[in-house]
């Protein structure tokens, strides 16, 4: 009688392994086929470009001007530049982050403008009736044509600060890297919400997938920033859940002196100026002026 049971038992367990070994690979066939839709798609996970050209005047800004920059791929890019009110005052170029246009940043060139200080509000391929298709060396090269266009209008590396907002950061380090190669280093670096690599901002968000293996655009900040010869001032909110702040901190680490730091209580990643960053920029740029770095 044991021997038909022992039987019977063992067609079960083997039914049993069957159906959790279909299991597995049913599991990993999915598993495989979202990292190659993620692989295909990762751009447009990204980027979210507005394609539409807001107005100076609705972006509160109306004593800008519309210019054209020329990227070293032949674009031709609008973006918005005033000249500083206040001679002694240097120009801002402003990077903005991965959504959005052009005109979603007035505030902060509101801001800047009052004071005296000259802004080039920087807009990528793709965003803003741009042409073109955004990724990083795109943006870098976009990043670069905003430079240029400064230096053929007469201002000198020396009177720029670089200012990079969120995705920003990644063009502005980067462009910081190639002055500072050049000789001629940027005034200061302003960095808000900024990310260590862009590897390290998709694992927070996608921890199960291999991200380092397939990532087109890294944006890999960390090991270019201790290269940078000129005031940073990072600052990040620790309720930021699109780029968490222990990745703005990353970076501050390894920036090298002269730096300073900003950690604000109970702001997230799009509201730090409600939180009074803008007044911090403002204190920061002031002490870059006087020479207090």
């Amino acid at each position: 009688m044991s021997t038909p049971m022992t039987s019977q038992n063992g067609l079960n367990l083997n039914r049993a392994g069957l159906t959790m070994l279909n299991v597995f690979l049913v599991a990993g066939l999915f598993y495989s086929l979202f990292i190659v839709a993620m692989f295909l798609m990762q751009r447009s996970f990204m980027y979210y470009p507005d394609t539409e050209l807001p107005s100076l005047s609705d972006s509160n800004v109306p004593e800008m001007q519309e210019i054209k920059t020329k990227t070293s791929d032949g674009l031709d890019l609008v973006a918005w530049y005033a000249a500083p009110s206040d001679p002694a005052r240097p120009v801002v170029i402003l990077f903005h982050g991965n959504a959005g246009n052009i005109g979603d940043r007035g505030y902060k060139a509101r801001l800047l403008l009052d004071r005296g200080y000259g802004v080039l509000l920087a807009e990528y391929r793709g965003f803003s009736g741009n042409p073109g298709t955004p990724d990083e060396p795109g943006l870098v090269a976009d990043g670069r044509a905003a430079i240029d266009y400064l230096l053929g209008v007469g201002v000198s590396e020396s009177n720029m600060v670089v200012y990079g907002e969120s995705l920003g950061t990644g063009v502005a380090v980067k462009l910081a890297i190639d002055t500072a190669f050049d000789g001629k280093p940027f005034k200061a670096m302003v960095l808000e919400a900024p990310f260590s690599s862009a590897v390290d901002a998709a694992r927070a968000h996608y921890p199960f997938l291999p991200v380092k293996m397939f990532l087109k655009d890294r944006f890999e900040s960390e090991p270019l920033i201790s290269a940078v010869r000129t005031p940073v001032f990072i600052f990040h909110g620790d309720q930021d859940w699109t780029i968490p702040i222990r990745l703005g901190k990353k970076l501050f680490a390894a920036a090298q002196q002269p730096k300073q730091s900003l950690w604000i209580k109970g702001a997230g990643h799009n509201n730090l100026f409600d939180f009074g960053a803008g007044e911090a920029v403002l204190g920061f740029l002031n002490k870059v002026d006087s020479g207090g770095f």
